[in-house]
């Protein structure tokens, strides 16, 4: 496969001490933990790991002192988006400075329906800033965040900055959309932000997926990886039935929401409620919303 980035990923969350700061060593503990569970990579501080509620200078603290740890920062993706240029350009220097495998980059969203122009300096900025090797990620998710990146921008992206630019991760939904890029686009590493597609994204010239729920998912998300691999891109029966489970393994998580679900779960997993914290205006999941998760997780718990 030509692609830089590929695999299974996790958006990971966020462990929180008892004042909502970030739990540093949880969080590198965590970290290699999810690498060890089956995910070739780990994404920090996405929209399941609460980025946008971090200032940059908690971001970067937490960089710098995985990196400090010996984490293998090559296999980490650091969310670094950003309204202030400055401020992606900050967050972005240090993860690329630390040795990050790239930056995991939502457009600006405040301001709706920027230009592709208006977006193209954007980049500018960033890569200028940052230096020719930063590796961009690009993080499309316009149900949550507002703002996404048309194929056209993507395009022009690609052209303006074809060094840079490695990837996407597509949370749309629409996986014709995720297919078109991946074969317009060969070089580019398309991963889905759910992993039900994961096998028809792959099959479609696709790189793998980058998902929340592979905190939970990644031993049979990994194990779907390897069939297709193993099969030479051509899986047969076995894969297909994988991906099934797999689908239902995420159709049961996604009854409640993501953060606050995978919180709750990973406190059930380890019996240690300091899992559940979350900042505002986060809240963990009230008790029948619990119960009603343990309910829809409990027949793959095991697996997952």
């Amino acid at each position: 496969m030509p692609h830089r980035i590929q695999g299974i990923w996790a958006a990971a969350v966020t462990p929180l001490t008892a004042g909502l700061d970030i739990d540093h060593p949880r969080l590198a503990a965590y970290t290699q933990a999810l690498l060890e569970a089956g995910n070739h990579g780990v994404a920090l501080f996405g929209s399941t790991g609460e980025g946008n509620s971090f200032t940059v200078g908690e971001r970067a603290e937490a960089v710098e002192r995985l990196a400090a740890a010996g984490l293998p920062m090559e296999q980490i993706l650091v969310g670094t988006g950003a309204c202030a240029f400055p401020d992606a350009v900050t967050l972005s220097r240090v993860a690329h400075d630390a040795g990050a495998a790239g930056v995991l980059f939502h457009p600006p969203f405040y301001y709706k329906e920027p230009s592709e122009d208006g977006l193209l300096a954007y980049f500018d900025r960033l890569v200028t800033g940052v230096g020719d090797d930063l590796r961009i990620v690009l993080y499309h998710f316009p149900r949550l965040v507002g703002v996404g990146y048309s194929e056209v921008v993507i395009a022009r992206l690609i052209d303006e900055f074809p060094d840079q630019v490695i990837g996407t991760k597509d949370s749309s939904g629409d996986v014709q959309r995720m297919v078109r890029l991946a074969e317009s686009h060969p070089g580019l590493a398309v991963l889905a932000g759910n992993e039900k597609v994961l096998l028809e994204v792959l099959r479609n010239g696709g790189a793998g997926c980058l998902t929340a729920t592979t905190n939970l998912t990644a031993p049979l998300a990994r194990e779907v990886w390897e069939a297709f691999v193993g099969a030479c891109g051509s899986p047969g029966p076995e894969a297909a039935a994988l991906q099934v489970r797999l689908g239902e393994a995420r159709t049961a998580l996604e009854s409640a929401p993501f953060i606050a679900g995978i919180k709750r779960l990973l406190a059930d997993r380890d019996r240690d409620e300091a899992w559940i914290r979350v900042r505002p205006p986060q809240q963990p999941l009230d008790p029948a919303r619990a119960t009603a998760l343990r309910e829809a997780a409990a027949p793959y718990l095991r697996e997952i």
